[in-house]
């Protein structure tokens, strides 16, 4: 491509995105956020930006609640309460009624127990189905929960479970699946994988963890068994946010998850050494939970206020729709391949190119102020959050990955080294 064509290729994608920036209806979302200058952050797949809400209530939760009120806090200021309360903030986001999500524990520890529980509903099947590019906790846990129970773990693409539950659907208790690929952002269709799970009198158990925030997933209408998610990606409740798990409510009542602390007891304050499990989704909860996190998780969310999750999809599939089609006309012949889907239906709100020098072209963004991130062993991942991202910002990220690429850049010395986190 000559400079000449990539001038004018240049000129008309900054037009575009100045004109999808100007028709943009939740541009007024991203002043809700607290984004360092200079920046452009792709990354919310993995850590969401920081909400402008979160460090005035850090700060009361800390000095006012903590630091005055005490232990007072527990009844006066709703901590007792808050794990319902934040789950039933993100039950809004994830398409669950009141009643059905709970907010506390780690993503594994609430993985552990929701996936447990529910291969138990479902006693004398020998299947536990999950995918072999599931994210590695998830194939861990799968393996611990087989252990367990006794359980043949069996490792089915995502894209061929439904032929494999309709063959040997009798024999399956739980197919334990992600909307969407966390290295490639492929979307799946949970719905019809639900319906097939339910055809052959399966459960199943979703991983929301990179769809939570970033689109509409509708648990209730696609008639969800269980599902799991972290509060610390597009949900942006910050690092190590607490998790979320979903208990449909026709599961609740038969519930019998193996992890069983004292905040899911039916009297708590009773100090039974028996357990009783409370009603509901109250019985999910385990113990004490991170307060100062389930606080700054609580205000994050307050950036959902107002804001429908159609037009959050709506938003991330132009954005990823954009960052292809920039893609495809400035990195032509430079060594990428575009590893997501291009069809809208099939891509979740994250972007993956691969290139066989990953690893070295993320540094050399993250230096320029592009952050994204890769997975090994070739994977360039760039994350879409519709509520602070621009069209110039994607723009942006593509201008300085073809500079960085075209000249050589991330071949530097400093490049080369790779941290812990990648």
């Amino acid at each position: 491509m000559t400079e000449s064509t990539t001038e004018k290729l240049t000129a008309t994608l900054i037009d575009r995105a100045a004109a999808l920036d100007a028709a943009d209806p939740l541009a007024h979302v991203r002043d809700r956020f607290l984004l360092p200058e200079g920046v452009v952050y792709l990354d919310g797949n993995s850590l969401g930006a920081l909400p402008a809400a979160v460090p005035p209530a850090v700060e009361d939760a800390v000095h006012r609640q903590w630091g005055t009120d005490l232990i007072r806090s527990w009844n006066n200021n709703g901590w007792w309460e808050a794990p319902i309360r934040t789950g039933d903030a993100i039950g809004r986001l994830i398409g669950a009624a009141p009643g059905q999500v709970v907010a506390g524990d780690s993503t594994s520890v609430q993985l552990f127990n929701t996936l447990l529980a529910a291969a138990r509903l479902r006693p004398g099947r020998r299947l536990l189905l999950t995918d072999p590019d599931h994210f590695p906790t998830d194939q861990y846990i799968a393996d611990s929960v087989g252990r367990l129970l006794g359980l043949e773990v069996r490792r089915v693409p995502a894209r061929d479970a439904a032929a494999v539950l309709a063959a040997e659907g009798a024999d399956v208790a739980v197919a334990a699946y992600a909307p969407v690929d966390y290295r490639t952002g492929e979307l799946y269709d949970t719905a019809a994988l639900t319906a097939a799970a339910h055809t052959a009198g399966a459960l199943t158990h979703w991983d929301l963890c990179h769809a939570a925030g970033a689109m509409p997933i509708g648990l209730d209408a696609i008639k969800a068994d269980f599902a799991v998610g972290c509060g610390y990606k597009y949900l942006s409740g910050g690092p190590g946010a607490p998790a979320f798990a979903y208990v449909a409510r026709r599961h609740q009542q038969g519930f019998d998850h193996p992890v069983t602390g004292w905040h899911g007891h039916a009297e708590p304050f009773a100090m039974s050494g028996t357990y009783a499990p409370a009603p509901g989704i109250t019985r999910a909860r385990v113990g004490t939970p991170p307060l100062l996190s389930l606080v700054a998780l609580e205000a994050a969310l307050t950036a959902y206020d107002g804001v429908d999750m159609e037009s959050v999809r709506a938003k991330s599939l132009a954005l990823t729709g954009f960052f292809q089609e920039c893609a495809d006309s400035l990195l032509d012949g430079l060594g990428f391949t575009m590893a997501t889907p291009r069809e809208a239906a099939r891509r979740g709100s994250q972007v993956a190119l691969r290139h066989p020098e990953a690893y070295p072209l993320v540094a050399a963004l993250t230096a320029r102020g592009v952050i994204g991130d890769m997975r090994a062993p070739d994977l360039l991942r760039f994350g879409f959050n519709a509520l602070y991202l621009t069209y110039a910002d994607v723009l942006h990220a593509v201008r300085e990955l073809r500079d960085i690429t075209s000249t050589g850049a991330h071949r530097a010395t400093a490049y080369q080294q790779r941290p812990t986190v990648t």
